[in-house]
């Protein structure tokens, strides 16, 4: 945020509001998205536009901006012009993957409070994009990359690496943003898998966050109401195992079977 910007302009804490002022962090976001010329390019919270004015230089076939705060509309069509169209809206009711023309790609600062309800609602429609390039609070963001028999592996690194390649961009630090946060962001990468899914999503999410529902249990107890202990032990693992020791594909065997059931 500049010193010019009004007041009324400033970050509202209710919206997850950390607008993103570093040039030089915003380069390195434009640079790992390598926007692409004939793409539908769709950013959620602009806000002030500082990542958005960059992405439009770039001259994608379409900039589709989702902004739920009334007070940006304005500012960012004096900025943006013809350049940009916006979508004056809350991102979690937009189905962004029907959004302009493929190819389309994600590249957004997500508000803190919603960032991860987001991801779990594209991660289903993934296919629809040739990435998404995010920005979440450090945590989130370890948690989507993190690797098996990891603290920080769960339900969300699960479904995230279930579908996409998930990889670290880089680590970005709370001086970057006006106001500043208490904690350090990070940017991750997500490029669809060429491989689709053998099974539904919905069942893979629920195997999953059943097996997840008590960390320090076998998952043969969590996962008694769905599948039993020879189906388990059908996908060739022990089932006296807990959820964070198995694998993305191991999480995959036991969801074929519990759909084959």
């Amino acid at each position: 945020m500049s010193e010019q910007t009004p007041s009324f302009l400033k970050a509202k804490k209710s919206l997850g509001q950390n607008f993103l002022h570093d040039n030089n962090i915003i380069h390195k976001i434009i640079l790992a998205a390598g926007i692409r010329p004939d793409a539908t390019v769709i950013e959620v919270g602009p806000g002030q536009g500082a990542l958005t004015t960059k992405i439009a230089e770039k001259h994608p076939a379409q900039l589709i901006l989702i902004e739920k705060d009334t007070r940006f509309i304005e500012l960012l069509r004096q900025k943006l012009g013809e350049a940009a169209h916006i979508i004056h809206d809350d991102a979690l009711r937009v189905e962004a993957h029907k959004l302009g023309q493929a190819p389309r790609q994600i590249v957004s600062n997500l508000p803190y409070n919603v960032g991860t309800q987001l991801l779990f609602n594209w991660l289903p429609h993934i296919k629809h994009f040739t990435s998404l390039t995010l920005m979440f609070q450090k945590e989130v963001a370890e948690r989507i990359v993190a690797k098996p028999r990891t603290s920080a592996y769960g339900r969300l690194s699960v479904m995230c690496q279930w579908v996409a390649k998930c990889r670290k961009v880089m680590d970005v630090p709370p001086t970057a943003f006006k106001p500043q946060p208490k904690i350090w962001s990070t940017v991750v990468q997500l490029t669809p898998l060429d491989m689709q899914p053998a099974v539904p999503f919905e069942i893979m999410g629920k195997v999953v966050k059943t097996a997840f529902s008590s960390r320090r249990k076998m998952i043969k107890k969590n996962l008694q109401s769905l599948l039993s202990v020879e189906q388990i032990e059908a996908c060739g693992i022990s089932p006296t195992a807990r959820a964070e020791e198995l694998s993305v594909e191991e999480f995959a065997a036991l969801a074929r079977n519990y759909a084959e059931a």
